[in-house]
């Protein structure tokens, strides 16, 4: 089944092998999933990883009660399901999620659909998700700040930068929805120079990949700013 709303990605669809890299490297301090945690505590309770792509992050929730991981790409389906999890993968995306009204405590979006802009309307997906989280539910989007941090300077010379929206429009739209929005610095880090290369050459044009990686010929990583955006249900 297609669904209308989606749009495979420009990375793990790719190349979900290099995505796992990139995922390994994502935030090593912790800083980002110290802030998840606090943003909407999911131990004993069910959560949506939405957008789940090949799973890589579903081990990482195994204190939830319920874990459900949904994916409109069928292509990497069967390798959620081969992750070390718990997890139930189902086949949906942001404008359909295969679950009851009320059934759910969290949602995690990550890099995934909620990309507000003047051509681009994710207010169905909002309202998708407000129907099947419980009242008092949380939905929490996991977004790039495309201002501070070194992977912000690489947006901004990328066209990736015009599909997602600037901050300023993506933070009045989730304003006005009655979220919260949260700035988190922090990194990737990987374990060796080709790691980086590849991630790098995975996520930007080819000019825009190559400039950077001769002009930092020693790094393995980079500073990483994301937005949180944390909107609850209300009738808690």
């Amino acid at each position: 089944m297609a669904f209308d709303d989606f749009i495979p990605s420009g990375n793990q669809a790719v190349n979900p092998g290099v995505y796992d890299i990139e995922n390994e490297g994502i935030d090593p301090e912790g800083t980002l999933w110290r802030a998840l945690v606090e943003a909407a505590p999911w131990t004993d309770k069910s959560l949506v990883d939405l957008g789940c792509g090949a799973g890589w992050w579903l081990p990482k929730y195994s204190d939830a009660a319920e874990l459900y991981g949904v994916e409109p790409d069928e292509t990497l389906l069967d390798i959620a399901r081969g992750r070390d999890s718990k997890a139930k993968i189902l086949h949906g995306s942001a404008e359909h999620i295969p679950l009851a009204d009320d059934s759910v405590d969290v949602v995690h979006a990550r890099f995934a659909y909620f990309f507000p802009h003047p051509t681009y309307d994710v207010s169905p997906g909002l309202r998708e998700v407000a129907r099947v989280l419980r009242p008092g539910g949380t939905l929490v989007v996991i977004d790039n700040d495309t201002v501070r941090g070194e992977f912000a300077k690489l947006l901004k010379v990328s066209v990736a930068a015009e599909r997602q929206g600037e901050n300023t429009y993506t933070r009045q739209w989730w304003t006005e929805q009655g979220a919260e929005t949260r700035a988190i610095m922090s990194s990737w880090e990987f374990q060796s120079r080709s790691d980086l290369e590849s991630v790098i050459r995975l996520e930007f044009p080819s000019e825009v990949a190559e400039n950077w990686l001769a002009e930092h010929p020693e790094r393995t990583g980079l500073s990483y700013g994301y937005l949180l955006h944390i909107w609850v249900k209300p009738g808690a």
